[in-house]
């Protein structure tokens, strides 16, 4: 039998302790860590509303001011760029059917008339809350024309599921000879 001089009684004991002692520094540096990295990403990348914040009345929209239905629909700025403005509203995108030129900027407005609702083009990087009393904005160009549904993907309530819009991208050629025949396009005016 072996015997070991070194052997003391509770020995083990402290052995555990400062295995146990390792263990929870090691578990609280870890926290601290994620948590500087969280408190970091978001500062770095400053995840709040862009600085130019336009307000509007949503009580309003349809009396007077860009969202008003004549304004709806895609248009032709004077720099050959094309601004698209709609609202969404329980439980629809309006217009509902949205008419863009391929390889041409696009900027897209909108706002919404009643509560928080998403759009999504699918296909695309376009997402954003639509947040009623501001208008987002967003600019993007499709290379190439194609069909894209554009769901609500914020939950506006027990019609959420209906909430869609199609997105109809058509050659730059076609797109602007029927701006020439009209103001506004959507695709219920083709």
């Amino acid at each position: 039998m072996s015997t070991d001089s070194n052997h003391q009684p509770g020995g083990g004991h402290a052995v555990a302790l400062r295995a146990e002692r390792r263990w929870a520094i090691f578990a609280v540096a870890l926290i601290v860590l994620m948590l500087a990295v969280i408190v970091f990403s978001g500062l770095h990348w400053a995840m709040m509303p862009p600085s130019r914040v336009e307000t509007i009345d949503p009580s309003r929209l349809q009396l007077s001011g860009e969202f008003v239905e004549d304004n709806l629909g895609s248009a032709v700025q004077p720099d050959g760029s094309v601004v698209v403005r709609f609202i969404a509203q329980q439980y629809s995108f309006t217009p509902q059917c949205l008419l863009v030129p391929a390889d041409t900027p696009i900027t897209i407005r909108t706002t919404s008339a009643d509560v928080v609702h998403g759009l999504l083009v699918t296909d695309t990087n376009i997402n954003t809350m639509v947040v009623p009393g501001y208008v987002a904005t967003l600019n993007t160009r499709f290379d190439a024309p194609a069909d894209h549904t554009m769901p609500c993907h914020e939950f506006c309530g027990f019609g959420h599921q209906t909430m869609w819009a199609h997105v109809k991208v058509i050659d730059k050629a076609t797109f602007f000879e029927q701006a020439r025949q009209s103001r506004r396009l959507s695709c219920v005016s083709r």
